[in-house]
């Protein structure tokens, strides 16, 4: 039978995702759907599908089985909650919350419950370059993780959608929850470094760059350029005792003619991710078909809205901002892979 699944938010990401699960994915059903404009709402929702006045009355209802989360993050806690009081299966599109207090209280109520229920859209780990970079790393052929670089390049951001503060609230989150995957570790503190301002940006702060510090000594670079002009690109590359190991550009097909040698550059996320996306679907729908949750989790979530807070403050402070972590709960494992080894 299919996963009968209700939408919050049908916004761009929120109709990508209603096309994914009504199109392209198996074993489920979009059933109801939701937004702040109910006609936006309506003109999203697939044939057969209700449209609910509130995302609470379309969480509680019996219809929906599993829900996915698109609306903007100062609304995500209290969807959270109400998921999670009705103990039913969310996906939440990043940022889980915009403030540690938030995370906290998720965290707090799926602990309470039980049993995993949430799942972060954190769609990197889903990506098969990533996974490949992973299972180098993991496999310890190179020896021990020392830096890690990670671009993450806009060609542009809508004007006056993108406040100077978002590279860091919004973009950083995936540079932070990648780095804590791929190197099994936990962001310690964070210093942020301000070059010379673009003048494509106007009035945003960009380019930024950010430095991660990990509990086991490595130093993740970080660079975030929602301006760049030429594309969308996303790099990954982890110097480590015996070697290197890097993402390679996507899409991988080189052309060379009488102009030289090329590759082509993504546009935008959704074509680099596409099939990320679908992936971290596949794996949603079965685990939450189960009553669960199996990828990124909340805590996942409030680890990087650390991050993205102390971020904030070394921006204020020019300084090295610590990030402190409350004690991790047992339902989300160990600390990491190598304090567990």
């Amino acid at each position: 039978m299919a996963l009968n699944i209700g939408v919050i938010g049908t916004g761009m990401i929120g109709q990508d995702h209603i096309r994914r699960l009504t199109q392209v994915l198996s074993g489920v059903a979009v059933v109801a759907v939701t937004d702040i404009d109910l006609d936006r709402a309506r003109q999203a929702a697939p044939e057969g599908a209700q449209v609910f006045d509130t995302p609470k009355a379309l969480i509680t209802s019996d219809q929906v089985e599993a829900v996915v989360i698109c609306s903007w993050g100062p609304a995500h806690e209290e969807q959270l909650l109400d998921c999670i009081a009705a103990g039913k299966p969310v996906f939440c599109e990043k940022p889980m919350v915009t403030s540690e207090t938030a995370a906290r209280k998720v965290i707090e109520a799926e602990v309470a419950f039980g049993r995993r229920l949430v799942q972060v859209g954190f769609m990197r780990r889903f990506d098969a370059d990533y996974r490949r970079l992973k299972a180098v790393i993991d496999g310890g052929t190179l020896g021990a993780p020392l830096m890690y670089k990670s671009v993450h390049r806009n060609a542009s951001v809508p004007e006056g959608l993108y406040t100077s503060d978002m590279p860091l609230n919004d973009t950083l989150v995936h540079d932070a929850d990648i780095s804590r995957w791929l190197l099994s570790d936990e962001v310690k503190g964070v210093e942020v470094r301000l070059p010379r301002r673009s003048t494509r940006g106007k009035d945003l702060r960009d380019p930024t760059m950010v430095l991660l510090h990990m509990e086991d000594g490595a130093i993740v670079d970080v660079e975030i350029s929602v301006n760049i002009a030429y594309g969308y690109d996303i790099r990954g590359e982890v110097s480590c005792e015996q070697g290197i190991a890097a993402l390679p550009n996507r899409p991988a097909t080189v052309i060379t003619d009488q102009h030289g040698i090329r590759q082509a550059i993504p546009e935008d996320w959704r074509e680099r991710f596409i099939e990320a996306y679908d992936q971290e679907f596949r794996e949603w729908i079965v685990a939450a078909g189960q009553g669960t949750a199996t990828g990124p989790s909340a805590w996942d979530g409030y680890a990087a809205t650390l991050v993205a807070d102390a971020a904030l403050r070394a921006v204020d402070s020019g300084a090295y901002e610590r990030v402190t972590m409350i004690e991790k709960p047992d339902l989300y494992g160990p600390k990491s892979a190598r304090a567990a080894a």
